[in-house]
Order: structure tokens, then C-alpha cells, then sequence
């Protein structure tokens, strides 16, 4: 099967978990059941992702959806828009796909799309992809992200065992947005409030990060967030504090200031 034939979900259930983190839950239902497609590809790490597929309105595409025929064959103001979010839980016996969404009014696609999205409603997703779960060898996780990473950070929580110790800071804007954490693991969770500062604009988690008591052993490290992270926390946890490449993954999920096109753009060229 085609890598761009995406698998096509229902929306099962919404609800808030925050006031801005919006929660569906997809699977399978009478106009859309692609869970078995979706998850046939799903190698189970905690940063698993898809890309939602929104539909230009106006246009007939083919079924099932082929986003490289669709490029072929229809003009380009048909061609879908893509956007890429982190998995929050895969219930293979629930048989349903959690994904969390930061809503902030009516800015962007896919956030005002969740915000109104009721139980019926069908969208395409593409994936998973991922790379990032916690290794058994460290002896401590360090887990550093803001909203956008939350998601992938709280599913890495829930999948440590007894005994695994990890320490996360997450920059949120205020307590109400904080979400409970259940974990085997020993854990310690320090929520980081930018109050009325604009997300991606701060130096919060930096600067939290740099005055931790770093702590004896093997320390593997998963930074994600805004861009700014590649820049400052990166260099502190890889080239001060020595962790390995092998035990450091960080990424930016979005920069301020940019559509996910433009940003996709950005990351482009930082690679070459």
C-alpha cells in the first residue's frame, strides 16, 4: 500500500482536558474505520506522530485517499493541508487513537478543527512515525517540553517501570493547564508557568534545566518544544553536562512565529 494513502478514523469521543488542551479520541465507525491500517505501521515508541490530512472544500478525491495522486491528478489549491501531532495513547485492546490538541481561539487548521470536532466526524491520518523511547539503561530521564511535547512527554511517564527515575519540566500558561501524571516510575513533574508571556517567547525551561541538581549515573535526555530549545537547552544537556548522542533526543515541533509550512521550511534548511 502507498505511504500516501492515509488511514481515515472517527471521532469517537471529545472532551477538555485542560481549558486549552482539547482531547478526540478516533476509531473505527461506520464511515471511516482505518484503525488496523493505522496502527499496522505504529513501531510503539512514546513519540509517535501522525500528520492530519484536511480536505480543501469544494473538491471529490479519490477513495480511498492518495495523496500522491491527489498531487498528480487535481490542481494545487486541492492538494490537502498537513498537520503533524504527537499521539497521546494508542489502546490497541480499546482500539483507540488519543490525540491532544492546544486550542487558542481560531488561529491555525487543525486546533479550531478539534475544538468543533463531535463524535462521527472522520479525518485522514498519516503515520505513525517516531523515534524516541525511554532506554531501561539510564539510570535518569530527563524529559523538557511545552505544550506541544506534552503529549509525547506524558506518554513516555506512563511507560516507565517501577523504580525508573525521570524528572520532567513542562512550561504551560498557568496551573489550570497542568494534567495529572500517573506513572510506575519515581517521578518528579516541575509544571513551569509563563502566566501572560507568549508561548515559545520565554526562557523558562532553559533556565529551570540549568539549575537542576543534576543527578549521578547515566542521563538520557528528551527536549522538544519550540525551536528556542534547540539552541539553549540542547547545548547545556549535550555539551555541558556530556550526555551522549545516543541518549539525547531533542526536536523542534514548531517555531514562533511560523505556519507548519514555513516552519517545515526552516527545518529544512537548519539540517542542511
Amino acid at each position: 500500500m502507498s505511504k500516501q494513502r492515509p488511514a481515515r478514523l472517527t471521532v469517537l469521543r471529545a472532551s477538555d482536558v485542560t481549558p486549552h488542551m482539547r482531547r478526540l479520541v478516533l476509531g473505527d465507525g461506520p464511515e471511516a474505520a482505518g484503525f488496523d491500517q493505522l496502527v499496522a505501521g505504529w513501531n510503539r515508541h512514546t513519540d509517535s506522530y501522525v500528520k492530519l490530512v484536511f480536505l480543501a472544500s469544494g473538491f471529490e478525491y479519490p477513495d480511498p485517499l492518495d495523496l500522491d495522486e491527489v498531487r498528480e491528478t487535481m490542481p494545487p489549491e486541492a492538494w490537502p493541508i498537513l498537520r503533524t501531532y504527537t499521539i497521546r495513547r494508542i489502546d490497541l485492546e480499546a482500539r483507540e487513537v488519543w490525540i491532544d490538541f492546544v486550542v487558542h481561539g481560531d488561529a491555525g487548521v487543525a486546533g479550531p478543527w478539534a475544538a468543533q470536532a463531535q463524535p462521527g466526524d472522520t479525518i485522514h491520518l498519516r503515520g505513525p512515525g517516531g523515534a524516541y523511547s525511554p532506554d531501561p539503561a539510564a539510570d535518569h530521564h530527563l524529559l523538557v517540553g511545552d505544550e506541544a511535547a506534552l503529549p509525547a512527554i506524558l506518554a513516555a511517564i506512563e511507560s516507565l517501570p517501577s523504580g525508573a527515575a525521570a524528572t520532567a519540566f513542562v512550561e504551560v500558561a498557568e496551573g489550570s493547564e497542568e494534567q495529572p501524571v500517573a506513572t510506575a516510575g519515581d517521578v518528579e513533574v516541575l509544571w513551569l508557568h509563563r502566566g501572560d508571556a507568549e508561548p515559545g517567547s520565554t526562557s523558562l525551561l532553559d533556565d529551570a534545566v540549568r539549575a537542576w541538581d543534576w543527578p549521578d549515573g547515566v542521563v538520557h535526555a528528551f527536549v522538544h518544544g519550540e525551536s528556542t530549545l534547540l539552541r539553549t537547552v540542547r547545548p547545556y544537556v549535550k555539551d555541558e553536562q556530556g550526555v551522549p548522542r545516543d541518549g539525547l533526543s531533542v526536536s523542534a515541533y514548531w517555531r514562533l512565529g511560523d505556519t507548519e509550512e514555513s516552519f517545515r521550511t526552516w527545518k529544512s534548511q537548519q539540517s542542511t
